[in-house]
């Protein structure tokens, strides 16, 4: 029989079947760490006497060719052969002949694949928190340039109370603060080692496989070899913790999207970052971040897969967990890529901070301020309210803003209106006197860009 495994069958695998079952299509992407698991298991093989040691050296050096023809794009993987482990063996034997099968002493591909997303998740989360930093530190850039540049803020997309742009921006760098802390926690548990478990016993050769945790760098060792070769714990958290990235990445390219339309004009995006309608030539489209917005789903669409094919498996290991890695790759490919763009995005954009003022001179965003005014006359704050209410009301029939009334008609509603009560509505002193921690005031957010940068510099 052609496979590495066919001692027990008498036909030929179907054609279908092995088109359907193989996986080489995708886990191809885990050569390197199929290769370095091999390195190191193989390592340990010969220290402990399990194989000669002049197999072990031989299998090493095989490996090392191998490793340097996957990096020079050399090999061609063959659905025959399944899947990157048996691919890779195959090419092992080939070179070194049967002394190559020795590798596999000792292990199962349950506990190598497993092994192998282990590594590859190891690298690629500490790749996306690079990224993650990288888009910060452009929100804090563009923060630093517009402490007091002012926008409307919103509650129910209504405009709700005048903030510092800067403030606005640092909302979505704590978003993204959180999910870098995710990402690092992940860490411990992506730092397990599954590799010796075997298929799911265990072996009954005197493996070292702390000597193997200490060549891959893992810190813990699963100590069930049922639980190391069945769980995916730490890709459905991986999964999970994509899924917010993108929610959040999704909710910042809404307000691109938003702030660059005409009807808004807050933003504009640089070129380089827009495309072209191919009938309407007036036409600027912010596809980047309208693509980033709907990526989302797909992540998304990963996560409950996965969990979907976990929920109802028993232990151990099932040919159902194949399906466990085109979704990891998909989320880490799209993380990839939207970080990746979303950086430059905001470095590059233009800004229009006259626009935000005209538009927060023609609101209502600073009528609670009447009301704080009222409650520290004495009024209290409810009968305040309603009288601000009635305020409101009356402008928008004289088609007026608060601050076009005239005294006497602030008097007309409330004799506690004093003439100071023009300087208690200005959009500069609504923002400055909203100093509390966490607050927009400008000292505020220069503290709170402060603390932002104190964290990018760790």
């Amino acid at each position: 029989m052609s496979k590495l495994w066919g001692g027990r069958f008498t036909k030929e695998t179907n054609k279908l079947v092995e088109e359907f079952t193989a996986s080489i299509s995708f886990d191809q992407k885990l050569a390197k760490e199929d290769i370095a698991g091999s390195l190191a298991h193989v390592q340990m093989l010969g220290e402990c006497g399990i194989i000669p040691s002049e197999d072990a050296n031989r299998i090493k050096n095989g490996l090392l060719e191998i490793k340097q023809m996957v990096e020079n794009n050399e090999v061609k993987f063959l659905v025959e052969d399944e899947d990157i482990h048996m691919n890779i063996e195959k090419l092992l034997i080939e070179k070194v002949g049967p002394v190559g099968g020795k590798l596999h002493t000792g292990r199962s591909r349950n506990d190598q694949v497993a092994t192998d997303m282990h590594l590859y998740l190891r690298t690629k989360t500490t790749e996306l928190i690079k990224l993650i930093e990288d888009v910060q530190q452009a929100l804090v850039e563009q923060a630093k340039e517009h402490v007091q540049t002012l926008i409307p803020g919103y509650t129910h997309l209504q405009r709700a109370q005048p903030v510092s742009f800067a403030h606005h921006l640092m909302a979505y760098f704590w978003m993204f603060e959180r999910d870098k802390e995710r990402l690092i926690d992940s860490l411990k548990r992506v730092n397990w080692l599954p590799l010796g478990s075997g298929a799911l016993a265990g072996t009954t050769f005197p493996i070292n496989r702390g000597l193997v945790a200490e060549l891959l760098g893992f810190e813990t060792i699963y100590p069930n070899s049922m639980d190391a070769v069945s769980d995916r714990d730490f890709i459905l958290e991986f999964l999970s913790i994509g899924s917010i990235i993108m929610t959040h990445i999704s909710r910042l390219s809404e307000e691109l999207v938003i702030w660059s339309s005409q009807e808004f004009q807050f933003v504009e995006l640089d070129d380089s970052f827009c495309t072209g309608s191919s009938i309407m030539p007036q036409k600027k489209n912010p596809d980047v971040p309208e693509l980033l917005r709907g990526k989302t789903g797909r992540t998304y669409g990963n996560l409950i897969g996965l969990l979907t094919v976990l929920k109802g498996l028993p232990l151990a290991y099932n040919k159902d967990l194949q399906e466990d890695k085109e979704g990891m790759f998909d989320t880490v490919e799209t993380l990839e890529g939207s970080l990746k763009l979303l950086a430059p995005m905001i470095e590059t954009m233009t800004v229009n901070k006259d626009v935000m003022r005209k538009a927060i001179n023609n609101d209502f965003s600073n009528a609670t301020d009447i009301a704080d005014y009222l409650v520290r006359k004495g009024l209290p704050f409810r009968e305040a309210h309603e009288i601000i209410g009635k305020i409101v009301l009356y402008a928008i029939q004289n088609q007026k803003f608060l601050l076009d009334l005239s005294f006497n008609e602030y008097q007309a509603f409330s004799l506690l209106f004093e003439e100071d009560i023009y300087k208690v509505l200005s959009p500069e002193n609504v923002v400055a006197v909203r100093n509390s921690f966490g607050g927009t005031s400008p000292e505020q957010v220069e503290q709170q860009i402060k603390l932002a940068e104190e964290k990018l510099g760790k």
